[in-house]
């Protein structure tokens, strides 16, 4: 994979997030979280996407920025670093999804400088760290393709194929909005969902994940962060922006359910409790051991 960003060994707990999508309140809310948790920018991994629906974009780049969180470019960050008059984020042509997009992403590129666009341009396609042994990509969508959808009904056989393919022993990413982990063959899949926009699950919160080593793995949990989702909807209803991801914002129900495989579509309004996922060292055999709340 082309541009891959090397951390090395990271020495304590990492925060993953993703899908600022121009959401400034989400993602100060995110920042000042990390900073309760002691968790520092450089193991504060943000998996693409801080620009789509919500009425910020601009601003929420500069706090990524001014942060120092390592970011790996996301469809958008792509799409308006190369001047594109589409977001690449691979809705079906004509779909409700891809006519709402028409709108956010013409809002979005005019409000993006050309210094910004070429901090999009530079970021990395991918990034390589360690945890508790363990070696990880961060990558937007797949490692196979930066705007690929993989929900948590995706078979076994399609997370470890994504995996294998990167010598790697597990993957974060993002670009799907929902959160889950999962352990195929002894090797991760984590998806932290987004903190722009809720998971589609009948409540306004947004999610983040934490990987935490231990003596004898890593310990992968999902958290539901709180903000001010009304202010956020207030921003975007103010800009005339879709007013569809605007009450999204405070209903937590998607406009749109395009791109959701039928699993997904069924638990629509279905609040979301994740339970930590323990990732056992060893060879293929390790399983992950389900805790507690």
């Amino acid at each position: 994979m082309e541009t891959v960003h090397d951390l090395g060994a990271l020495d304590g707990p990492v925060l993953i997030f993703g899908g600022a999508y121009g959401n400034l309140e989400a993602t100060e809310a995110l920042l000042a979280q990390a900073r309760a948790l002691g968790i520092p920018h450089e193991r504060t991994i943000c998996t693409g996407d801080v620009v789509a629906y919500c009425a910020e974009p601009a601003a929420t780049v500069a706090a990524l920025r001014t942060a120092g969180c390592p970011v790996v470019m996301g469809n958008v960050e792509e799409a308006l670093a190369a001047g594109s008059g589409d977001c690449g984020c691979g809705y079906a042509e004509g779909s409700a999804c891809d006519a709402l997009a028409a709108e956010w992403y013409a809002f979005a590129r005019s409000r993006i400088d050309a210094g910004m666009r070429r901090w999009m341009a530079g970021l990395p396609r991918a990034i390589r760290f360690e945890i508790g042994g363990r070696r990880l990509l961060a990558v937007h969508g797949t490692p196979s393709r930066i705007n690929r959808y993989l929900f948590p009904s995706e078979p076994d056989r399609g997370i470890a194929a994504e995996i294998a393919a990167m010598g790697c022993d597990g993957v974060v990413a993002g670009h799907s909005g929902i959160p889950f982990s999962r352990v195929v063959d002894g090797r991760l899949w984590h998806n932290a969902g987004a903190i722009g926009l809720p998971a589609n699950d009948g409540t306004p919160r947004v999610w983040y994940g934490v990987l935490r080593p231990t003596a004898g793995g890593v310990t992968v949990e999902l958290h539901a962060l709180a903000y001010d989702h009304a202010r956020a909807a207030a921003a975007m209803h103010a800009q005339g922006l879709p007013a569809g991801y605007a009450e999204a914002l405070e209903s937590g129900l998607w406009p749109s359910l395009d791109v959701l495989p039928e699993a997904e579509r069924a638990r629509t309004g279905v609040a979301l409790d994740p339970r930590p996922v323990f990732w056992e060292r060893g060879g293929a055999g390790a399983t992950a051991r389900r805790g507690a709340a």
